[in-house]
């Protein structure tokens, strides 16, 4: 019986999330939907010395934000981690840290089974041990080459072993990685991979001073305990590959083993390497979904207060490593779940293009409704001391100026004009076009739009063969404050012909 999709996306809570994480989540989401099954959250927060306060709500409502929902893990209710076991909830707690009485029951079996062993090195030791290796231009190694010659469970008698386990608070358990082996594994982005044991270490597995697991010991027996199906994280997990299938074979758990694909990376838009949060100040655009304060007071922007929607960066996003084999580019939630597919995840990394971003942004700008813009744009107004102004006259304001706009915070800008008169004017449009013949004119004109219309007083000037562009420019810039903006007859259609007349009151000074 083929058994039902179970994904998971499992952050740690050391600092905000990055737009990578968040792309990890929506890659594991849209394959938990697109085969009718469940995505969980779990936070692994085993990392007790790199903890931030703060960090696991930012997770949540990041992803909240983004409209990644989650079926176990979290109570979207409260927006917090579920902790005790429900039928909704049947594997809770999903903080490792309230499940941590499981791992060293996992951790002594496999040293009882012999795949692990404990290890009584101190740090001092350890540090001495590198030193050694490095003065004979070698790298230590923790391992079967080393290992006979270090203070550990391998080397001491049973009777040394029991009483450091009592006396002892430092100490730790360590796998026992084979000698000689090749482990072959199959990714489902990358392929066959075969690793040597013989070039992999002892990795630590749990912890007697915090009595906490590991990443490699807690993810492994929780993605068992919680039936996970496929895992889908970033390709920084690839190196422990091999010692996950070994631990997988350790425990006999072979037959449920989940299958694994490793994301390629974001890169920075220009030159090499990962995307980070430096590139983002440097070039002035948001590495994290949102705002996030750390610890010394700085602010990092996040895309939603920048002013993106959520589904112009859920978009963004998918297209970042994932391509659906069309020239299609524009998807909503749905559009992705029903399209996305692992194989076309790409190997490579996806270098990020701030610019493309902007351009999704201005996408769904466009999409969105006059009505759904002007309830956005309100605030801006009020923000602006603009009080008073009728829904409907915004809702028109935005019909017209939504194709001109990337973020709504945008409309401002380019049309502050249609709610209040411009106090200031762009200098070198002044000296290009008002000048004492220009204004006179344009005053004859302005009179004559309000008795005869626009049309008709357009029609006067080719009739007396005046410059067009000069007269009706002078009259744009009394209007915005600019030459350039809206069509004459477009702002005349919203403010009126009275403030129109307001407005040229200007050309007589």
């Amino acid at each position: 019986m083929e058994r039902r999709t179970r994904v998971r996306f499992a952050p740690s809570p050391t600092g905000p999330l990055h737009m990578g994480g968040v792309r990890t989540a929506l890659y594991n989401y849209l394959y938990a939907k697109k085969r009718g099954g469940d995505f969980i959250i779990r936070i692994e927060d085993t990392d007790s010395q790199r903890f931030v306060p703060g960090a696991e709500q930012y997770i949540i409502e990041a992803l909240a934000w983004c409209g990644i929902i989650p079926d176990e893990g979290v109570d979207m209710a409260t927006g917090k981690v579920v902790e005790e076991a429900s039928e909704r909830h049947p594997h809770a707690p999903y903080r490792q840290s309230q499940r941590r009485g499981l791992y060293r029951k996992y951790a002594e079996q496999l040293v009882a089974d012999g795949w692990a062993y404990y290890a009584f090195d101190t740090a001092e030791e350890l540090n001495a041990a590198r030193a050694a290796a490095e003065a004979q231009g070698q790298t230590f190694i923790y391992n079967a080459g080393t290992r006979d010659g270090l203070r550990n469970s391998l080397t001491m008698t049973e009777a040394e072993v029991a009483e450091l386990l009592e006396s002892r608070t430092d100490w730790t358990v360590r796998f026992k990685m084979p000698q000689g082996r090749i482990v072959a594994m199959d990714d489902m982005i990358r392929g066959h991979v075969e690793v040597n044991t013989n070039t992999l270490d002892d990795k630590v597995l749990w912890k007697r001073a915090d009595e906490l697991p590991t990443y490699h010991l807690a993810n492994i027996v929780d993605d068992h305990l919680m039936e996970i199906t496929e895992v889908i994280r970033g390709e920084e997990w690839l190196p422990s590959l091999p010692l996950h299938y070994l631990l997988y074979e350790a425990f006999g758990w072979q037959d449920t083993m989940p299958k694994f694909a490793h994301l390629p990376l974001l890169l920075k838009p220009v030159g090499n390497g990962k995307l980070s949060k430096r590139d983002g100040d440097k070039m002035g655009f948001p590495v994290f979904p949102l705002n996030w304060k750390n610890s010394e007071g700085e602010t990092y922007h996040g895309y939603r207060e920048d002013g993106y929607f959520p589904e112009a960066f859920v978009n963004l996003l998918a297209m970042l490593g994932w391509n659906p084999g069309t020239e299609q580019e524009m998807f909503d939630m749905q559009g992705l779940i029903d399209a996305f597919s692992i194989e076309h995840v790409s190997k490579s990394g996806a270098k990020f293009n701030p610019e493309k971003a902007k351009w999704y942004n201005k996408e769904y700008l466009r999409l969105k409704s006059d009505e759904e813009l002007a309830l956005l744009f309100e605030p801006i107004l009020a923000q602006h001391g603009v009080s008073g102004v009728e829904h409907d006259y915004v809702v028109r304001v935005c019909a017209l100026i939504k194709e001109r706009a990337t973020f709504v915070a945008d409309f401002w800008d380019i049309a502050s004009y249609l709610f209040v008169a411009p106090t200031q004017f762009v200098e070198k449009d002044v000296n290009k076009f008002w000048t004492a013949e220009n204004k006179a004119m344009a005053l004859e004109i302005a009179g004559l739009i309000k008795t005869i219309g626009l049309e008709q007083a357009e029609q006067t000037i080719r009739e007396r063969e005046w410059p067009m562009g000069k007269i009706m420019n002078s009259i744009r810039l009394a209007l915005v404050g600019a030459s350039s903006g809206l069509g004459i007859a477009d702002i005349l259609g919203l403010i009126g012909m009275d403030e129109f007349q307001r407005r040229m009151e200007v050309l007589k000074k």
